[in-house]
């Protein structure tokens, strides 16, 4: 889900730790396995939306944007964004941003492939909207018109 072998580590340890947490809640489950599961989708959810976050405003480490970037531009997808529904705003960024399949998409947020194909298209349609052709591309991405 990660792509990062040491996150997917930590983020087991983190789920195996809430599980220990809530021990008596997920004995109480009716299926214990997928309250662990779905402990561990929502670790990485979280994961993922924090990356997602330092990923759009790639800030170096002197705390200046880095001098490739255009910061209007970024700004105003950002803002774009954040007008797009959750699920949408999700496979858009999973997609374009992290550059994942459309299988590892379905697998992070626990929807099927043909839904992260719709929600793909339509956010990616809406976001072009959204942005009324102040931006054409976005990191190599064409935006749909």
């Amino acid at each position: 889900m990660t792509g990062e072998s040491a996150a997917a580590d930590d983020l087991a340890a983190d789920a195996l730790t809430e599980v220990w947490r809530h021990w008596e809640r997920v004995q109480a489950a009716d299926d214990p396995i997928a309250y662990g599961h779905g402990i561990l989708m929502n670790l990485a959810r979280q994961w993922v939306r924090r990356r997602s976050r330092e990923r759009l405003l790639s800030f170096g480490t002197s705390g200046r944007v880095a001098e490739n970037r255009d910061v209007p531009a970024i700004l105003d997808v950002r803002g774009a964004l954040r007008k797009l529904p959750h699920r949408r705003r999700a496979c858009v960024v999973l997609r374009y941003a992290f550059d994942l399949s459309e299988r590892d998409v379905a697998a992070t947020l626990g929807i099927s492939v043909g839904a992260v194909k719709s929600a793909t298209s339509r956010g990616a349609k809406q976001l072009a909207d959204l942005l009324g052709g102040s931006v054409t591309r976005i990191d190599g991405w064409e935006a749909a018109r």
